[in-house]
């Protein structure tokens, strides 16, 4: 690490990423920071008031303007740490140019809830094949922590997952802050997938919600998915020993899918209510990663041979475009 501290770069700009970024700023590690922003006129706006003009734009940021930068290879060649918290869909152009020596032997953390469209890899995944980054230098970030109340300091838990559990005390000394409590976890792969079920999931209550159904159906429904989830994430790592019950698991389940701060349980709100993806997607300001997810699932669920009627819904309703009413009512007999 650098004379100052740890040196880490945050790429991405969005409610997640600027909480992050005020993480980083009450933390009282020995740090420098840098950031990348895609938009030029966003980073005048941080660089001249200290405020992000798009995204939770109430929060007072402290970075210097001299660390801001619009370029991502300046930013991750500053960095130690680097934290990519873009949406899924998004962080391939994000990172386009850049190869696997720009990451030889820094540590990598994946903030994103969501699988890579294109590859149908988990973000690790992703990295370790494109970037060659060793499993052991990834950190994985999880847990039921929505932006919107990290900014307004309620106390929250995050997960940090990785192989080596000295980068997950790393990354955890590096964010815990009097509001940020920090789990250590050796479950990257079932942290990750089961951040990535859970926005389906919550697109599910979302969708039902949105149908006129209650909060008595939606307990249902999730008690259901929790159960789908562990049978999903048991089948891809078998070997982890995880209770589902934790709040990586559980916790963020619940909280994506009943909390107003939710953009999945939104989304799948206005699909129950009789948008269209597209109109859905054109209304929200915001990526709801379960949108993706739903279909890159779906193979998943064909390699593994799982059993998931929650998840076979959603992907029924958002791509064969399906009557939501009667894929619920599909739904129903199924659940226990």
């Amino acid at each position: 690490m650098g004379q100052s501290g740890y040196k880490v770069g945050m790429i991405g700009s969005g409610s997640w990423a600027t909480a992050i970024m005020k993480m980083l700023d009450d933390n009282v590690v020995e740090k420098e920071v840098f950031w990348w922003i895609r938009k030029q006129e966003d980073l005048d706006y941080v660089r001249q008031f200290g405020h992000n003009p798009s995204y939770l734009s109430a929060v007072q940021l402290r970075i210097s303007g001299e660390n801001l930068f619009v370029d991502v290879k300046r930013v991750i060649e500053k960095s130690d740490i680097i934290i990519l918290n873009t949406p899924s869909a998004y962080l391939k152009i994000a990172l386009e140019g850049l190869t696997a020596q720009d990451f030889k032997d820094k540590i990598v953390v994946s903030a994103i809830k969501g699988i890579i469209p294109d590859e149908n890899l988990i973000v690790g995944e992703y990295l370790a094949k494109v970037y060659e980054i060793p499993l052991e230098n990834i950190v994985v970030v999880g847990g039921p922590c929505h932006a919107e109340e990290v900014s307004a300091e309620k106390l929250s838990y995050l997960t940090l997952a990785a192989k080596d559990s000295v980068k997950a005390q790393l990354l955890a000394d590096v964010l815990q802050t009097r509001y940020i409590k920090t789990i250590i976890s050796s479950d990257v792969y079932g942290v990750e997938y089961g951040a990535v079920l859970k926005n389906i999931y919550a697109m599910a209550g979302g969708i039902c919600h949105g149908l006129g159904f209650g909060d008595n159906f939606l307990a249902v429904l999730v008690s259901n998915a929790i159960r789908e989830m562990e049978r999903c994430v048991s089948a891809i790592d078998p070997g982890e020993e995880r209770d589902i019950n934790d709040s990586v698991y559980l916790g963020d389940l619940l909280v994506t899918a009943y909390s107003q701060f939710s953009r999945n349980r939104t989304f799948g709100h206005m699909i129950g209510k009789g948008y269209t993806v597209q109109s859905a997607q054109l209304e929200m300001n915001m990526v709801a990663e379960g949108y993706y997810a739903s279909a890159c699932i779906q193979n998943i669920i064909r390699e593994y041979g799982l059993d998931m009627p929650i998840c076979n819904m959603v992907y029924q309703v958002l791509y064969n475009k399906q009557s939501a009413s009667i894929e619920v009512n599909k739904l129903v007999d199924k659940l226990t």
